[in-house]
This record gives C-alpha cells, structure tokens and sequence, in this order.
C-alpha cells in the first residue's frame, strides 16, 4: 500500500520545496508539479510531490490523519 501525504509548501528553491506537514518541515521534490507555488497544498509520497490539491480537502485529510494518531495514542 502507498501512501501520500498531504502538506503546503513555504518555500522553492528550484526543484525543492520545503512542506510543512503540521509543524514538520521537510524537503521534497516539486519537479512532478511544476506549476507549484508557495501556499499550495501538495500531496508528497516517498519525497515526492505528486500532486496539486484544493485547500480545502488538504485540510481535511490532514484533520482526519490527526483524528488516527490521536486515537492511537489513546
């Protein structure tokens, strides 16, 4: 199973981006989404940035994956 993270990007440098992935920054390669720009919501899996998503359902999913780990900790 694969699995793509949604996260918004802050920076480019190029071909990188720094994402913030609630409060984790990390680097990833925006090369598959060139039309990127500061302030979109990317999803990112193995690195990558596959794709450019609606705020709205980037928010979403990542309240969702919040609501998993918090259970899981429980």
């Amino acid at each position: 199973m694969c699995l793509a993270v949604p996260g918004e990007i802050v920076k480019i440098d190029g071909i990188k981006g720094e994402v913030n992935f609630s409060g984790a920054v990390r680097i990833a390669d925006l090369s598959l989404v060139p039309e990127a720009k500061v302030g979109d919501y990317v999803l990112v899996h193995a690195g990558c940035a596959i794709q450019i998503v609606p705020p709205d359902d980037a928010r979403e999913t990542i309240k969702l994956f919040e609501e998993i780990f918090k259970e899981s900790d429980a």
